[in-house]
């Protein structure tokens, strides 16, 4: 890094530049690299909003008919996926075995 300095101080003879001219110099540095950055941002949005919609999504699942029914309240159902509802387990404790809950 140190290379790279000393041959700017070189080319533009820093050390006897004077302030108006060192701070021009700084503010054409910036306006370059705030160009450059906003290029650089620029093609990273488009990459990323390539990106995001080729993302593919959640996959679709086809829907999945309810197995095994409640004895005591028939509007309760369950698919058998997932963790089991509560009346499940309640249904359980009381003695029932799932065969005996299936619709």
């Amino acid at each position: 890094m140190k290379n790279i300095n000393r041959d700017v101080m070189k080319k533009f003879n820093l050390e006897t530049m004077l302030t108006d001219q060192l701070w021009a110099l700084h503010e054409e540095i910036s306006r370059s690299l705030a160009a450059g950055l906003s290029e650089e941002k620029r093609v990273l949005d488009e990459r990323l909003n390539r990106l995001s919609n080729h993302a593919p999504g959640r996959r679709f699942y086809p829907p999945v008919l309810p197995k095994f029914r409640n004895p005591d309240n028939p509007a309760d159902t369950w698919s058998g996926r997932g963790r089991p509802p509560h009346w499940v387990a309640q249904q359980l404790r009381l003695g029932k075995r799932m065969e005996e809950l299936k619709i």
